[in-house]
């Protein structure tokens, strides 16, 4: 998600600063503050607020059961979502790009867990979606990802990849 808002939205602010303390090792706090602001947000807050935080919250777990809950709750979110409210926040945002990172993620979460069935589902819906990706350094970076998962599925590997975010 940007950082350029085309309206103002104090909570993306919000949820940037708890971001932006996981990604400098300050991870028990990132994840209380994306708690709290998840428990503001509530079961039927804003879906583009929620998507976002459930996306954020997954890479900050380590164990692939609790950020796949995450996960899951960001596709759920992106399923209320429209293309509309997303460019509320910035006007080069299509939902259909969210699919390929949110379907991967799951894919890798259950490759962790060896449930490689549902893994393979997932990281299928990923491929397909990939279409709807850019072709800049994100949609690079997600393409890589899904044939690094796709390699590790049809291998039966469960360890995480190096390349993969975490709590860590």
């Amino acid at each position: 998600m940007t950082s350029t808002p085309a309206t103002p939205d104090p909570m993306m602010e919000t949820i940037g600063r708890a971001v932006e303390l996981g990604r400098a090792g300050d991870v028990d706090t990132a994840q209380r503050q994306l708690i709290d602001l998840w428990q503001d947000a509530g079961p039927s807050g804003d879906p583009f607020h929620r998507c976002t935080l459930a996306h954020y919250l997954a890479d900050l777990y380590d164990h692939p059961a609790e950020a796949l809950i995450w996960d899951i709750r960001a596709l759920d979110a992106a399923a209320s979502l429209s293309d509309e409210r997303a460019q509320a926040h910035h006007h080069s945002l299509q939902v259909a790009g969210f699919y390929p990172s949110l379907h991967l993620n799951i894919a890798d979460n259950l490759r962790q867990l060896s449930a490689f069935d549902a893994a393979q589902e997932h990281i299928s819906h990923a491929e397909e979606r990939s279409a709807a990706l850019t072709d800049d350094g994100y949609g690079r970076m997600i393409r890589t990802a899904i044939k690094e998962v796709r390699l590790a599925i049809d291998r039966g590997e469960t360890a995480r990849r190096s390349s993969a975010p975490g709590g860590s």
